[in-house]
């Protein structure tokens, strides 16, 4: 047998393609991974102004992602065993490279069409943004391996030796595209410069290769050069949605064409604040108005409010309660560091002792609250149309609880269209953790006959209803108060959602225009 295994490693030694230099395949193979992990984060973000950032969205691009991978590495390996690898491997690198700066100007135009929240948007982009590219690159890998092998003796240490150097690509690219090259550059930036990094290390390959081989490997057609010159120059006037790329979003302020002094936040697919640049006072929104309807009814006119806001947006209420009740305190808990700066540079927000703003996850903010100080929290935290699943169990509210103070109140803004799950959820879980609970909405979403906003409060102290409904007619909403057996009856058998077990995507149903 011995001897069979040497004359195995003789053959394999006299008949494999040259190989290429071990550093050239590490780089290779940590590239072309890493690449693929790239265009997936940025890819996300990509699609997000088009139909949002939900959990479907999120599990389109990996599940897309993956499946790309899986196609490509088989495939690459049954075409590795087909013919010689030395004149696919530089042709691949270079047409994947040239797709990854394309994908950038086919999902913008392709946007413009697929817009909203629906599952075949979602998937239709989320296909464009990445299976072509990641399946063409997800081929080098196996062809590299294949022309590295030189005699079946060593087939394990090379394969376990590239694998582990096409993961490492993988986990860098994550890294360093998660914590640095989304906070320096813009996703077109991101997804140009790694295609054309690609496309370079392609022509450098096919470069050493026809060297090596006099010439009969490794020649890059024309047609792909071109194709990721075109790709740049569409990037480059594709239309985009963006006046900037936050950390979390695609974001624009837009203005008020019937108000003069008027400015909307607009975050991804979702207009998620109105400011009135002269007059604070002034709110848009109905859910502004109803939770301003709530601050009417818990405190005398004028009287200063100790209040934590969760999620900034625009940060329209803190700036109301600061203008109707001098002296108030508000501390906005905002993730976005993007958003508080469009804030402060195009929404004219100006913090004072009396309106903080601190940039950290609201869940966070919450744990670090001391306990026993705020007359109110504001509820106003959202990825896309759906409030983060950390701030809505059980032990989230024990958090709010535990920041109000003995008659406080909470207050929140929430979004869901028939059949209301979400919602329905989120009221059994409040009633888990307060004794006194209610919800305002209008009476065609408390028949379970439409959705879009509605607001819950509750306190461990009776709440103000009939104040609030009277606040609620003032200020011409026509929204209305739901308690006891009523709210009983709308709730059900609704579960309560825990940290252990929070399936919000699952339960909201968002196929319907709001205001976040």
């Amino acid at each position: 047998m011995a001897g069979t295994d040497e004359a195995l490693a003789e053959t394999g030694d006299r008949t494999r393609p040259a190989a290429l230099p071990d550093w050239v395949a590490a780089v290779v193979t940590f590239l072309s991974s890493g690449a693929v992990l790239v265009l997936e984060i940025a890819g996300l973000r990509l699609i997000a102004p088009y139909v949002g950032i939900t959990l479907q969205t999120n599990t389109a691009v990996i599940g897309f992602a993956l499946a790309a991978i899986a196609v490509g590495a088989w495939t690459g390996g049954a075409l590795a065993d087909r013919t010689d690898p030395r004149r696919l491997i530089a042709p691949l690198l270079v047409a994947g490279g040239a797709l990854v700066v394309a994908v950038l100007p086919l999902v913008r135009f392709a946007g413009s069409v697929l817009t909203g929240a629906d599952a075949g948007s979602v998937l239709l982009l989320a296909a464009v943004a990445v299976v072509v590219p990641a399946a063409l690159l997800s081929a080098v890998p196996p062809m590299v391996v294949k022309l590295q092998l030189a005699s079946l003796a060593e087939t394990g240490s090379v394969v376990g030796r590239l694998s582990g150097i096409g993961t490492l690509g993988g986990i860098a690219a994550t890294f360093l595209t998660g914590f640095l090259l989304v906070a320096v550059f813009p996703t077109s930036g991101i997804l140009v410069g790694t295609g054309l990094v690609t496309v370079l290390t392609g022509i450098a390959v096919g470069v050493l290769l026809r060297r090596r081989t006099g010439g009969a490997a490794g020649r890059v057609p024309v047609a792909l050069l071109l194709l990721a010159v075109a790709g740049s120059l569409l990037a480059a006037v594709a239309p985009s949605r963006c006046q900037a790329e936050t950390a979390y979003h695609c974001a624009r302020v837009a203005a008020d064409p019937e108000r003069d002094s008027g400015r909307v936040l607009v975050l991804d697919t979702l207009r998620h604040s109105y400011v009135d640049l002269a007059d604070p006072t002034y709110l848009e929104f109905d859910y502004v108005r109803a939770i301003a309807a709530v601050t009417d009814a818990m405190a005398p006119t004028g009287e200063p409010l100790s209040a934590l806001h969760l999620g900034g947006g625009g940060a329209t209420l803190p700036r109301y309660l600061a203008a109707v009740r001098p002296g108030s305190s508000s501390l906005v808990v905002e993730v976005d560091p993007g958003v508080v700066e469009m804030d402060r540079e195009q929404l004219g927000l100006t913090e004072t002792d009396g309106l903080r703003v601190e940039v950290a996850d609201a869940r966070v903010g919450l744990d670090q609250e001391a306990a026993g100080e705020r007359d109110l929290v504001v509820g106003d935290a959202f990825g896309g149309l759906s409030v983060p699943w950390q701030l809505t169990t059980v032990e989230a509210l024990g958090l709010v609880d535990r920041a109000l103070t003995d008659d406080g109140l909470y207050v929140a803004n929430l979004i869901d269209n028939p059949p209301l799950d979400f919602v329905r959820a989120e009221l059994a879980t409040l009633q888990a953790v307060f004794p006194h609970v209610a919800l305002l909405a209008r009476d065609a979403v408390l028949a379970g006959e439409d959705g879009g906003n509605v607001v819950v409060l509750a306190s461990q102290q009776p709440l103000p209803l009939d104040a609030v409904g009277s606040a609620l007619g003032e200020r011409d909403l026509d929204w209305r108060v739901a308690s006891g057996a009523e709210l009983v009856e709308f709730v059900g058998d609704a579960e309560v959602l825990t940290d252990d077990h929070a399936p919000v995507d699952q339960l909201l149903t968002p196929y319907a225009a709001a205001d976040r």
